[in-house]
């Protein structure tokens, strides 16, 4: 899997992913810090990759449609603070296969992930797609 980790998340984060054996390069490593978020969007998805972020911008569902992309992952930690952020990624690798959320939108606090899915044909609109799921995340 090929992960675009965002400019305002920290390096570590990217290490942490490269450790796991996943396939990650930062906004800046590429020289894309301060790009729009329209067209550094355009370049992670013409890349294949799926993007790690704290801009919850990149969570609307309805600008950025599940199953239209290769997914999205914001991290969103009760408090501010870069150690947050990478003890929220460490939990999340500890729990999960980022792997299993490729064309999802995720939204992952201490609490847990709430998984954003593509709606499958025929589901019924009235009662909800039932590809919304929330996964609680162990402690590290």
């Amino acid at each position: 899997m090929k992960i675009k980790v965002d400019e305002n998340l920290p390096r570590s984060i990217a290490e942490l992913l490269r450790k796991r054996g996943y396939h990650a390069e930062t906004v800046t490593e590429e020289n894309m810090s301060g790009w729009k978020d329209e067209d550094l969007w355009e370049a992670v998805q013409r890349e294949g990759m799926f993007l790690i972020t704290a801009d919850k911008g990149f969570a609307n569902i309805h600008r950025y449609p599940p199953g239209s992309h290769g997914g999205v992952l914001l991290l969103r930690p009760s408090k501010p603070g870069l150690r947050l952020l990478v003890r929220l990624m460490e939990r999340i690798l500890k729990s999960v296969e980022l792997r299993s959320f490729a064309g999802a939108i995720c939204v992952a606090s201490e609490r847990g992930i709430r998984i954003h899915r593509a709606k499958r044909e025929n589901e019924n609109e009235i009662f909800g797609s039932g590809n919304d799921h929330h996964y609680v995340i162990r402690d590290a």
